[in-house]
């Protein structure tokens, strides 16, 4: 078994955390401090960093499942899994440059990981407003058109990787995700104070998780389900705005442009 000092200098190299728009603020503040322990046990068994990116999976369906059920606890568990989530997020990566093993595998189940719970905790969460599954109507299905919106969010700029590609454009790390394009430097500066305020991000996994804990417990405290339904119907306005938005950012960009 490594030790820490052995496993940080390889596992988390200084450039890797200080990627922008890469690393999680979560990520910074504090997971990256408990996933290097937990990595350190992972390279000592036989599984690979692609089936602990695997495992992102199914804890991000189960955190929008356990989300659908009544009461605070429930709500307090999904943040946990998105947690969990995150933790896993950290560790794939950790154990394949411990390893040396990379392959474009990791990166697929890697973003199949953030659209599963970042679909799913939308849909959990119209379940909820709704009261759960015996009284599933127009909240559950508010709840569906906003995980739509987070999932056209992400396609948006994913397919400019896509289309860069089929043109024979080049095609790097500065295009792939969210960071469809280096930014000038003001661009730059805006991003790294948006990442201060995390909930400026709401559609992200930890972000929503919070928020939906938040909401869950104003139901508590109400005894209604006041709180998740407003934060259902704000998500769904700035989910429609952010579409839009970044839509109308990426055609006024030059990321498509052939020249």
């Amino acid at each position: 078994m490594p030790s820490i000092a052995e496993l940080r200098p390889i596992a988390q190299p200084e450039e890797h955390l200080r990627r922008l728009g890469e690393e999680h603020w979560a990520g910074r503040l504090y997971m990256r401090r408990l996933s290097l322990h937990v990595t350190r046990l992972i390279v000592t068994t036989p599984l690979s960093a692609n089936a602990v990116t695997f495992l992102m999976i199914p804890v991000g369906l189960a955190a929008g499942l356990v989300l659908t059920l009544p009461g605070l606890a429930p709500a307090v568990g999904a943040a946990l899994l998105a947690q969990l989530w995150l933790l896993l997020d950290c560790c794939d990566g950790e154990v394949a440059r411990w390893r040396r093993t990379f392959s474009p595998k990791g990166p697929y189940l890697d973003a199949l990981g953030h659209y599963a719970i970042e679909a799913a905790l939308p849909i959990g969460l119209g379940v909820r407003a709704d009261g759960g599954w015996d009284s599933i109507g127009g909240w559950t299905a508010l709840g569906l058109a906003l995980a739509v919106l987070v999932l056209l969010l992400k396609t948006e700029s994913n397919l400019v990787v896509v289309t860069r590609a089929k043109a024979g454009l080049p095609v790097g790390e500065g295009i792939w995700g969210d960071r469809a394009s280096p930014p000038k430097r003001r661009g730059l500066t805006l991003r790294e104070g948006a990442r201060l305020l995390p909930f400026l991000r709401p559609f992200y996994a930890i972000e929503a998780s919070l928020l939906i804990l938040a909401a869950a417990i104003v139901d508590a405290v109400t005894d209604s389900l006041d709180g998740s339904r407003v934060l259902l119907v704000a998500l769904v306005a700035a989910g429609a705005v952010a579409v839009v938005g970044h839509l109308i950012s990426i055609l006024a960009s030059d990321r498509l442009r052939s020249d």
